[in-house]
């Protein structure tokens, strides 16, 4: 952690830590291992970021005792080849492989549309990135844990669980799997203290107010979502328009029964009122040259990068307290966690 300037530039590695000493302990021989985890991790590309990311895996699974298996296919196994050829068979074979416990995909392959019809062939009981369509629908509808047995189902679960009191799942219950990265993003706001802890589990995130700069459906909707689920005012920022979510709705006083999720509302502001509201600031748009203008940004918020690029000006930290630049080393750990 460093302090120079106004703001806190806080690195992901404390944060990263707390995790990883959870996974060590639950891979040590009392744990609830009984042998090491596999993951396999399939490679359909040449390109730079993917295969930083599978090595920067690797090493991450290596240092937990984790055994990693890479695939490589199509381009990046031979440059002859197609980006993504042969990658459904790669995901088939570990799907119907008894050894293998989790499996990832380094996207995008061959563009959203055709990644999307991938996430699904992946088993939803090896699924580690929580991609998977009945992760996707638990994530929107609130719905935190599940019965196993449900996964094998083509259908929506239904929320039969008990109230979500605290993160402990219910027995005969467990979680449900989130996506890596709004995970990721999630802990490190529970670690910088915009989660309020004294506040009831599933609302810990009441009073405040957070604009997400990317709409995804692998970052940034299921983040605004997250976080909306768990009581934050948050606007979700695309190119083409703004929008809030919240899970408590826009009646008087009177009638203020919430939502069992959040709901998605337009709004007439522009970013730069987003962004004057907002205590919290992500942006994960994959861009060089989009920058996040300090000038509009509120005394004192928490501002988090989540692009490989750096969305954010180079002096963020003359109006944010705390800036993360990068979370990579948290989402890693949130990917382990799923095994």
């Amino acid at each position: 952690m460093a302090s120079e300037g106004k703001g806190v530039l806080l690195k992901a590695d404390p944060i990263a830590n707390t995790f990883r000493d959870e996974i060590k302990s639950a891979l040590a021989p009392q744990g609830s291992f009984p042998r090491p985890p596999k993951l396999v991790g399939i490679l359909a590309t040449s390109a730079a970021p993917s295969k930083f990311y599978a090595e920067f895996t690797k090493k991450q699974c290596d240092a937990l005792g984790v055994e990693f298996v890479l695939r490589r296919v199509g381009a990046a196994a031979d440059e002859a080849l197609a980006p993504g050829e042969g990658v459904e068979e790669a995901i088939i074979e570990a799907n119907e492989d008894d050894g293998v416990d989790g499996i990832m995909v380094y996207y995008p392959i061959f563009g959203v549309q055709q990644d999307h019809y991938l996430q699904q062939i992946v088993s939803p009981y090896k699924d580690v990135e929580g991609l998977h369509f009945k992760f996707h629908y638990n994530l929107y509808h609130n719905i935190r844990f599940l019965e196993p047995k449900t996964l094998a189902s083509s259908l929506p679960a239904t929320n039969n669980a008990p109230p979500a009191v605290n993160d402990e799942p219910p027995a005969g219950y467990v979680k449900s799997i989130l996506p890596c990265t709004p995970l990721a993003i999630v802990k490190c706001l529970e670690y910088t203290g915009v989660y309020n802890k004294i506040l009831p589990y599933g609302d810990r995130a009441y009073g405040k107010t957070v604009t997400v700069i990317n709409r995804s459906e692998v970052v940034g909707r299921p983040l605004a979502a997250l976080l909306a689920n768990d009581g934050a005012r948050v606007f979700s920022v695309d190119i083409d328009s703004i929008q809030e979510y919240t899970k408590r709705p826009r009646k008087s006083a009177d009638e203020r029964t919430f939502h069992p999720h959040h709901v998605v509302h337009p709004t007439a502001l522009s970013l730069q009122e987003c962004l004057a509201l907002s205590d919290v600031v992500v942006s994960a748009v994959p861009s060089a040259a989009y920058k996040v203008k300090t000038a509009w940004l509120k005394d004192g918020c928490v501002c988090l990068n989540v692009a490989a690029d750096k969305n954010f000006e180079a002096d963020v930290r003359e109006k944010a307290s705390v800036y993360l630049p990068t979370i990579g080393k948290v989402t890693i750990m949130m990917l382990l966690r799923n095994l």
